[in-house]
């Protein structure tokens, strides 16, 4: 009986070990869905090709992006047409619409921003295509040169997370 206690015991102290060891593994890691034999990326200036062109946001969107990939993964970021990974975007839509009524009243309004993003795999001659789409709400007090001006840096900071992760987690 106190040897199974002692064993028990012995488990329990070790089982977060051996959890925390495998989720280290697995999750911990940094650039855990980038293959070993990439190691360069180039990222194109992503267009604006929607039907309403905020002028600020596809400069700052690329540039977002790229600190965020040389910041957060151990690729080296190039220029050149010798890239491992060539990244290019398009920002598809760029709109307006309304997101709340009170009393037939509009209370909120909501910028749509859609964004086509293609990794290119130089060294696999595969691609992959993701579309990432965000919504970002107002009120309805504000114009809409108003709004932009508050929200581009969440926009910017949403839609380069959101970038990111489809690329490197494909989630």
């Amino acid at each position: 009986m106190l040897a199974t206690r002692k064993i028990s015991f012995i488990i329990l102290l070790l089982l977060p070990a051996f959890i925390n060891n495998s989720c280290h593994v697995r999750y911990g890691f940094r650039d855990v869905s980038i293959p070993p034999e990439i190691t360069t990326v180039k990222v194109n200036l992503i267009e604006n090709r929607a039907g309403y062109v905020n002028v600020q946001l596809s400069p700052q969107l690329t540039d977002k992006l790229r600190q965020k990939i040389v910041s957060q993964t151990r690729l080296k970021q190039t220029n050149g047409d010798d890239a491992d990974w060539d990244i290019t975007g398009t920002i598809t839509e760029y709109s307006f619409s309304t997101a709340g009524i009170s009393n037939q009243q509009t209370t909120t309004n909501r910028i749509n921003v859609s964004v086509r993003i293609v990794r290119n795999d130089q060294k696999q001659g595969k691609t992959k295509e993701y579309i990432v789409s965000r919504n970002f709400d107002f009120p309805s007090s504000q114009t809409l040169q108003q709004a932009e001006t508050s929200l581009l840096s969440d926009m910017i900071r949403g839609l380069a997370d959101d970038i990111f992760n489809q690329l490197f987690s494909d989630w």
